[in-house]
């Protein structure tokens, strides 16, 4: 993959503003590629578009596959006659600035059983034979996820390693037959699965007409409850209970001094080559459905990952252990040919992870609130004047503090070092553009900016806060009072100056 300098605006469309309590792919998903492209920026970078599960996390989706269906915009479908006037009477009352996901998870879910049924007991010839077309096309991934979701359903919820013995073992006649017993409930969520990715298609078609493209991510590991587990069991380290022997996570580090324990079920490497790394093929072609360029979480899994025993309370006592991601990006790489990847290789990189990215042409990343730590930061790869041309510099990622906020709680050598090495003495008010000017003119070929940043907002509007299920993480909203046209032709006269707009 070669990028060109430019830049481009970290936001996840869940943070989009809109009435119905959650950001959608509709009207404001619009306005807000029109803005981009008034500023002058080429990407936008969302967060994994998964549907989610148990704390709302985008990085623990019940499949790798398949799209949130709370970003469905319901104004469209009402256009489409596939919801009436009438299903909006009993609205709840939303807070604009926040995702309240329980909210969500009941009332959206109703307009969504509202959606299929005017489907079906309506007069739909066009969009029938689309969703028929979609099933047929979609059927490699689409037919485990719905009987996944349809099942648990119908267990109250339940994971698969939870549920009866058959069906947890996919014992082919209980298969069978759940699938005949539940075929409206999966007719339901491949009906919901279609609306996404319609809907997806369309916006991102309409910001490849105005030169943006679409950065997406997706997590080396898939979530313990999914359809991919539940479906490919062989692939990960689960004992004959469904229960994983191993567990996913990072050791004690800059966000916390227990590590970080994940939970998520980890690859069986050995088992994957026998098959040619089929499920990564898949997934990554799944991907290139959905995105222009695909930053990969946590890269330095693939060179090497942390193997935490289960169960366990905390991160610390898990052991490094090699992956085969040399092997299977080669596979990769010869099915689906070069690979738009962008690696996100934070923490603790060895030289074998280095090689790794190098060895594809992988751009990696730095980060601007990790450059001006400890003594002697001057070594400091993430410095600006170090960072090297195949990197994509951040002020902050969804995982750091706003950079307002970075800024009000940094140490004071840090304030320090960033006021020697830049000669400038910012305030809380204007340090977070001071910074993005920063990013801007590094060498890096791809500057990206989380839109609080842009807004200069504080820590309480950061998405999230790593190693905890706070109330506030991935729920926060922006004001569209906020994206002025003003902001915009600042964005762009800063992307000229520094030479990110061809």
């Amino acid at each position: 993959m070669t990028l060109q300098r430019s830049s481009g605006v970290l936001l996840h469309p869940t943070s989009l503003p809109g009435p119905y309590g959650i950001g959608e792919l509709g009207a404001s998903a619009r306005h807000f590629v029109d803005w981009l492209a008034q500023a002058g920026q080429r990407y936008w970078q969302v967060m994994p578009l998964g549907p989610t599960g148990y704390g709302d996390s985008p990085y623990q989706a019940f499949s790798a596959f398949a799209g949130n269906p709370y970003l469905i915009d319901l104004t469209t479908l009402r256009e489409e006659g596939l919801l009436h006037d009438t299903d909006f009477e009993a609205m709840p009352a939303f807070n604009p600035r926040r995702v309240d996901f329980g909210t969500q998870f009941v009332w959206r879910n109703q307009m969504l059983d509202r959606a299929y049924a005017h489907f079906i007991y309506g007069e739909h010839a066009e969009l029938t034979a689309a969703f028929g077309a979609f099933k047929a096309q979609e059927a490699g991934w689409l037919d485990d996820y719905a009987l996944f979701m349809a099942l648990k359903t119908a267990h109250g919820g339940l994971p698969w390693n939870a549920w009866e013995q058959a069906l947890r073992d996919r014992d082919p006649q209980a298969l069978a037959s759940a699938r005949e017993r539940l075929e409206g409930a999966i007719n339901r969520v491949q009906f919901v699965q279609f609306l996404f990715f319609r809907q997806w298609t369309a916006l991102r078609e309409y910001a490849r007409e105005r030169g943006v493209q679409i950065i997406g991510d997706i997590p080396i590991f898939v979530a313990l409850d999914s359809s991919d587990a539940w479906a490919n069991r062989d692939e990960f380290y689960f004992d004959d209970q469904g229960q994983p022997t191993v567990v996913a996570g990072v050791p004690p580090d800059y966000f916390s001094e227990t590590g970080q324990l994940w939970g998520n079920p980890l690859y069986n490497w050995p088992k994957m080559k026998e098959d040619g790394f089929g499920w990564w093929i898949r997934r990554f072609q799944g991907s290139l459905k959905l995105y222009d360029i695909i930053r990969v979480d946590h890269f330095r899994g693939f060179a090497g990952y942390w193997e935490i025993p289960y169960p366990a309370e905390t991160a610390m006592n898990g052991r490094w252990v090699p992956a085969l991601g040399h092997e299977m990006f080669e596979a990769v790489r010869a099915a689906l040919g070069s690979l738009p990847i962008i690696a996100e290789d934070l923490g603790v990189i060895t030289p074998d992870v280095e090689k790794l990215r190098d060895d594809f042409g992988f751009p990696g990343m730095a980060v601007l609130q990790f450059a001006f730590g400890g003594g002697d930061f001057a070594v400091n790869d993430f410095l600006p004047g170090n960072i090297k041309e195949n990197r994509v510099v951040y002020t902050g990622t969804h995982d750091n503090d706003t950079t307002r906020g970075w800024w009000r709680h940094a140490d004071e050598s840090e304030r320090h070092n960033f006021r020697v090495y830049t000669s400038s003495d910012p305030g809380e008010d204007t340090f977070a553009w001071q910074l993005t000017e920063v990013a801007f003119g590094t060498r890096a070929v791809l500057a990206v900016v989380p839109l609080q940043d842009l807004l200069n907002l504080g820590s309480e509007d950061r998405m999230n806060l790593p190693g905890t299920t706070g109330d506030h993480n991935w729920t926060w909203r922006y004001d569209p009072a906020a994206l002025l046209p003003s902001l915009a032709d600042r964005l762009r006269e800063l992307t000229e100056r520094t030479g990110r707009r061809a």
